[in-house]
């Protein structure tokens, strides 16, 4: 009877908790194949918890009868001060051993009324303080009585595993999952059974779990999403013999606790605002696996039974999705040289190593034209690794070169007279100029120029809103229908906040106006707006110049108002960005990012923190000890942000900081044997400054501020 042994080793398990290690045979004994979590754990596509209707109903059976349970948090408190001073824990003992025996004692004790329905999703009907003040005395009490909590959730779990869900049910899960003692590694195998039966639980019983995780506290919400990822880090790493059942048979373990997680990451996404920034759900062990398996095996198995961490991206940090579409942007920059090299020699044509490369040669003195004239000629190979000459100059491209023709172009093309973009003071970003016009490729031209960046891992200085990449992964993989809406993401308020906060505060005052709307504002579903010197009128629906809005449609008005602005009176101009992007970096692993994500990806890190380029710093000729390296720091520390950015471009050939920060630079002092006469010479190719031995600070610093001040321009010695 595999229950009845499950029972069993269970209570070996009980037997032998101390708050240290369990028994290896006991734990191999119990571990034994129980049925898979529910399947369809991610889709390929972006679902979002708050798809589902406002009140999802599901077929539960009657409640039963909750037993009347009184006793109040003071009564507690004054049990648990008595046996801490008396040494009797009787009392203490007796609640605890009947509380957490079964679903239905857990609902007698914590529910705030014990037969209410608290059917709806924004009411557990738990008494949080209560439950909180049990579970906050409960690692102070005796072992003995901590093993009898644990004893009650196993006899729990064995009595609820199957069966339809009631609401109780889902309230008994929900409490049991905030038990601290899962913090202990000798009682993961009960942790592992609990998130289990909550991963399999249903959609709709998900639905509700989601919206009662995040009513918790931000502290007690941070706690359980820490203990998450603690549990999966532990269980992926080479456990101690007697500590953990061996991986092989727990493998359900890690996909069981990853789907719990993802309940409170769509809790925290649905919050407003969040209770937890999304970069608090990576599990950084994860930067230390294989991810590229993980991202073959979601590839060839999507939504299906097969687990892979990449169906809940949300717990992949920037860097390992980074290292996934650099790798995957490698595999496409090997098969088109490739077929390249195939296609050559099928002609019985000769080899030029050249065809290999996308090979950009411009003039400085016509950078822009050249550039977008070269990117235009050679669509075709766009997926082939960058290599860039400046006409004249005698620099080989071994990656500084192109570095600078990034720089540079973007500083002409959202230079205000191209005329493309417009820089919005208020929000210090800029979007898209409205202006109509025949021809669109010069944004697609850009935003080719973009994906290039992110796909030759190359970091931009370019300030769009953070909407601008909510709207190129919209839809994350460029539809096949050409007819199909495309960057046309849902705008609210907020986002046209990041956009125009001015207008963005006047729409927000009209929505809270308490006055006679339509006197008042004398507005219209009608919108003006400048194009090269022309105002014109759009109506925002059909009729709308003869539409006053009122208090009834106001809130209408202000969301048609924020589409056009940001969807509709740009959708050609964007739609050509959009193509142009997707161009180049078509992957599915653009799935796996959210908007903030592709934003790092393409403008790099926004901490400048030269204190981890130091402590990361490798020396060639010289030691971190000798005068001239302290004397380098010393200066290098003490300089502006500004200074500081033009050391950054001066030693790699950008100004920006990559994913995962300046310590993944591999940053190198070297020491030339010249007179200090000369300033430092840098190699951008290989992030290489080249020192000569200066003896004083001052000799140093004005050395090298003139170098970095003048610092366009490459030759060959």
């Amino acid at each position: 009877d595999e229950m009845g042994q499950l029972s069993e080793v269970m209570m070996d398990v009980i037997n032998c908790y101390d708050l240290a290690t369990a028994s290896r045979n006991s734990f191999n004994n119990f571990i034994v194949e129980l049925p898979p979590i529910c399947s369809d754990v991610r889709q390929k596509q972006r679902i979002s918890i708050d798809t589902l209707p406002p009140e999802v109903k599901a077929p539960f059976p009657s409640e039963p009868v909750i037993p009347l349970r009184t006793k109040t948090i003071k009564e507690f408190q004054e049990d648990m001060d008595r046996a801490t001073t008396s040494g009797d824990w009787r009392d203490v003992r007796d609640f605890y051993l009947t509380t957490f025996d079964s679903f239905l004692e857990i609902n007698a004790a914590f529910k705030r009324e014990a037969n209410a329905p608290f059917n709806t999703i924004e009411d557990s009907g738990v008494n949080s303080k209560f439950l909180n003040a049990v579970y906050d005395a409960l690692l102070c009490t005796p072992q003995d009585i901590q093993k009898s909590v644990l004893k009650g959730i196993i006899n729990s779990l064995l009595r609820e595993w199957k069966g339809p869900r009631t609401k109780d049910d889902l309230r008994a899960y929900f409490i049991l999952v905030q038990n601290p003692q899962y913090s202990s590694t000798s009682t993961y195998v009960i942790y592992a059974h609990l998130l289990r039966q909550i991963a399999g639980l249903s959609e709709a019983d998900h639905h509700f779990l989601v919206h009662w995780f995040k009513k918790l506290s931000p502290r007690r919400f941070r706690q359980l999403v820490e203990r998450f990822l603690h549990f999966i880090s532990t269980r992926l790493l080479p456990a101690p013999p007697d500590e953990l059942p061996p991986l092989t048979r727990c493998s359900w373990w890690i996909p069981a606790a990853t789907k719990v997680l993802a309940l409170f990451n769509a809790a925290n996404s649905i919050s407003t605002p969040p209770i937890m920034s999304f970069t608090d759900f990576y599990n950084i062990t994860l930067d230390h696996i294989d991810i590229m398996e993980q991202y073959r095996t979601w590839q060839s198995h999507g939504n299906s039974n097969k687990f892979s961490f990449c169906q809940f991206p949300f717990i992949l940090s920037t860097v390992v999705k980074k290292a996934i579409i650099q790798r995957d942007s490698e595999q496409q920059m090997i098969s088109m040289a490739r077929q390249s090299l195939v296609n050559k020699v099928s002609r019985r044509q000769r080899v030029d190593m050249n065809l290999l490369f996308l090979n950009i040669k411009v003039r400085r003195a016509q950078l822009l034209s050249d550039s977008l004239d070269e990117l235009s000629r050679k669509r075709a190979d766009l997926k082939k690794k960058l290599k860039v000459t400046f006409v004249g100059e005698a620099g080989l491209d071994m990656g500084g070169l192109t570095k600078e023709w990034f720089l540079l172009l973007v500083r002409q093309i959202f230079h205000i007279d191209y005329g493309m973009f417009t820089y919005l003071k208020d929000s210090r970003c800029h979007w898209f100029s409205s202006w109509k016009c025949d021809n669109y490729s010069e944004f697609q031209l850009v935003g080719t120029l973009m994906g290039l960046a992110v796909y030759n891992s190359i970091a931009l200085d370019i300030h769009f809103p953070p909407y601008c990449y909510k709207k190129l992964l919209t839809p994350p993989i460029v539809p096949c229908d050409q007819n199909t809406p495309i960057g046309m993401a849902t705008a609210t308020l907020g986002d046209l906040q990041q956009v125009m906060p001015d207008l963005a505060h006047g729409l927000g005052e009209l929505l809270c106006y308490e006055g006679n709307v339509e006197e008042d504002f004398y507005l219209t579903f009608q919108v003006f707006q400048e194009e090269l010197g022309v105002v014109r009128s759009y109506n925002l629906k059909p009729g709308g110049d003869k539409i006053p809005v009122n208090k009834q449609n106001r809130k209408e008005y202000v969301q048609l108002y924020a589409g056009f602005l940001l969807n509709k009176s740009i959708y050609k101009q964007f739609a050509a960005f959009y193509r142009g992007f997707h161009s180049v970096c078509a992957s599915d692993a653009l799935m796996l990012l959210r908007p903030e994500e592709v934003e790092m990806l393409v403008c790099g890190s926004p901490e400048l923190d030269m204190s981890a380029l130091q402590r990361a710093a490798q020396y060639e000729g010289y030691s971190k000890a000798d005068l001239t390296v302290r004397c380098f720091w010393d200066v290098v520390l003490d300089f502006p942000l500004e200074l500081q950015k033009k050391l950054l471009h001066f030693a790699t050939g950008s100004d920006r900081v990559p994913v995962g920060g300046l310590a993944d630079l591999n940053f190198k002092i070297a020491k030339i044997d010249v007179s200090t006469d000369w300033l430092p010479i840098s190699h951008t190719c290989f992030n290489q400054i080249c020192l000569p031995p200066y003896k004083s600070r001052k000799e140093l610093k004005q050395k090298l501020t003139i170098a970095i001040s003048n610092a366009e321009g490459f030759g060959l010695e």
